[in-house]
């Protein structure tokens, strides 16, 4: 193992999935585009269920990729309610990249903060339910 191998937090990631040869960018490594898609995706999951409904991306308030993500990786991603305002959610996503399975390495490649907006039923900003 080298010295940015590091365990997988211990909660449930919010999604899963395999990095493909058809998210690779000319480089060969998976294009960063692709990465930002998966922790959107799992930023709004964690942003819908405490919204209660539909939730629209406002900003993207960091975003640091520390390792590249290779074909055949399996990306966890994980977050945490950051902030929760009268109509916007922040969440921080942490996306781990698990190895070859044989060796069982994984790297932390990716953190991002993400604020989104409940939106009523015409799009419009709403304020997020109490829990």
């Amino acid at each position: 193992m080298n010295s940015k191998t590091v365990s997988l937090p211990d909660k449930s990631p919010t999604i899963r999935v395999v990095a493909m040869p058809a998210d690779t960018n000319p480089g060969g490594s998976i294009f960063g585009g692709w990465i930002m898609s998966q922790v959107d995706i799992a930023g709004s999951i964690v942003a819908i269920e405490r919204a209660k409904g539909r939730v629209a991306t406002v900003a993207v308030n960091s975003f640091h990729f520390h390792e590249p993500v290779l074909v055949g990786d399996i990306i966890s991603c994980y977050c945490d309610l950051v902030h929760v305002g009268r109509t916007s959610i922040t969440v921080k996503v942490e996306v781990y990249a698990q190895r070859t399975p044989a060796c069982a390495e994984v790297v932390r490649v990716t953190e991002a903060e993400l604020t989104y907006v409940a939106l009523d039923e015409n799009r419009r900003p709403r304020p997020v339910p109490e829990q």
